[in-house]
């Protein structure tokens, strides 16, 4: 018995070594595909890259509330989320529809878009989606790298989340 349970043991760790596809779907879920693949298009972002930024932000929990306030799949902040809205031609911005994935989504790869757009690299993009532009925009005028230790882990982990996503998903979520 004990053998067998060596055996099964050695064989998990081998899978989770080696990584494969299947295994990596399993720790790493695709929610809301559609919105996910139709969102990255239209604000043309790597869908890899707004996987992993969801994952790392909610694990793909739509109802997900940080004790920041910032709520949904990706994590806006009510009062960046209003702006997005105004910016984007809405008209009317109620907190609840943060709730809804198409609307967090469509929002959050908007941001996503203008900070890459802003900064004109991932790592930065990142970083100020994680910490704010204004963190940003004065750790970039005083010459300095990121400077939060956690914002610093966000954007590495986002990084290894889009490679996993990319591995795990290949051509589906790029389709």
């Amino acid at each position: 018995m004990l053998v067998l349970a060596a055996g099964v043991l050695l064989a998990v760790v081998l899978v989770q070594e080696a990584k494969p596809g299947w295994w990596e779907r399993l720790w790493y879920p695709l929610r809301y595909e559609q919105i996910v693949r139709g969102h990255a298009r239209n604000y043309d972002l790597d869908p890899d890259l707004l996987a992993a930024v969801i994952y790392q932000e909610s694990k793909f929990e739509a109802d997900a509330r940080s004790s920041s306030g910032a709520i949904g799949l990706m994590q806006l902040l009510p009062d960046t989320a209003k702006g997005i809205a105004l910016h984007t031609g809405g008209t009317a911005f109620r907190v609840q529809d943060l709730y809804d994935p198409e609307i967090n989504v469509r929002y959050g790869a908007w941001y996503l878009s203008h900070l890459l757009q802003k900064y004109g690299d991932e790592r930065t993009a990142l970083a100020a989606y994680n910490a704010g532009q204004d963190n940003v925009d004065r750790w970039r005028r005083s010459g300095r790298g990121i400077q939060f230790s956690e914002t610093r882990a966000y954007v590495d982990r986002v990084e290894e989340l889009k490679k996993i996503y990319r591995d795990a998903y290949g051509k589906e979520l790029s389709d």
